[in-house]
């Protein structure tokens, strides 16, 4: 077996993971809170290989096979919170993750603060998920003209009338959270959601994503030409084993 032709293959693989996480960043570089995917390419051994002839590998005279083997993972860096001055904006300066409803009555998180009303007054996302104050209930705002103020431990006030604490809640285990789109994250036991006591709510703020949209491109550059490199490999090896079929016919 032709184990320098499998590593390329391999190879070839982890670059397209790759190439799909880049790809991702750079097409969610725009949105509210969006967390950079990361990949990690680390090498695992799968069988071995003998350097010359003649050796056995049963005398551990062999040499281990290595091929790349990929691993996903999400950076959870804040991006930078810019003023918006709509008074439904709203950024965390710190650790933490909003919490909101599903349809099917779990919980999600997000950085995402770009809220709105519903027609009930409710406080939801863009989505028209329901967002959770600390005690599990929604935020519903009262049908008059004062504006919501919301102060920095979350508190939610309109005129006189606290209205609600908005929920804030931090993961113990970042690495276990399950990505959704729009900027949502799920979480089950192993994540250790707890909430933050005292969150830091900035309010007519958005955070940006954490992605540096140059690094991107220059890492795609670098997938390329590491693409094409190994391309080269299994042709010439294809070709050296194409030779050697026609040297014993």
């Amino acid at each position: 077996m032709n184990v320098g032709l499998y590593q390329s293959a391999s190879a070839l693989g982890a670059l397209e993971r790759w190439q799909d996480a880049v790809a991702q960043n750079i097409t969610s570089s725009q949105i509210t809170g969006f967390k950079r995917r990361s990949i990690q390419i680390a090498s695992e051994a799968r069988g071995e290989v003998l350097p010359e002839p003649g050796l056995r590998p049963d005398r551990g005279e062999g040499v281990a096979a290595l091929y790349p083997q990929t691993r996903y993972s999400t950076v959870y860096q804040n991006g930078e919170n810019t003023p918006t001055r709509r008074e439904l904006d709203l950024a965390l300066a710190g650790d933490g993750f909003f919490t909101v409803r599903m349809p099917d009555e779990t919980l999600a998180y997000t950085r995402a603060g770009d809220f709105r009303l519903n027609s009930d007054r409710v406080l939801v996302n863009p989505q028209g998920l329901e967002v959770l104050g600390s005690d599990g209930n929604p935020i519903k705002l009262l049908n008059r003209g004062e504006p919501p103020v919301i102060n920095e431990d979350g508190t939610v006030r309109q005129g006189s009338a606290v209205l609600g604490k908005l929920g804030v809640a931090a993961a113990t285990s970042p690495q276990s959270l399950v990505p959704l789109a729009g900027g949502l994250f799920l979480a089950d036991e192993s994540a250790g959601m707890k909430p933050v006591e005292k969150p830091v709510v900035q309010q007519g703020y958005l955070e940006n994503s954490n992605v540096a949209p140059l690094r991107e491109m220059v890492d795609l550059v670098g997938i390329g030409r590491a693409y094409e490199a190994n391309q080269r490999l299994i042709q010439n090896r294809d070709k050296l084993l194409e030779r050697t079929l026609d040297s014993l016919t």
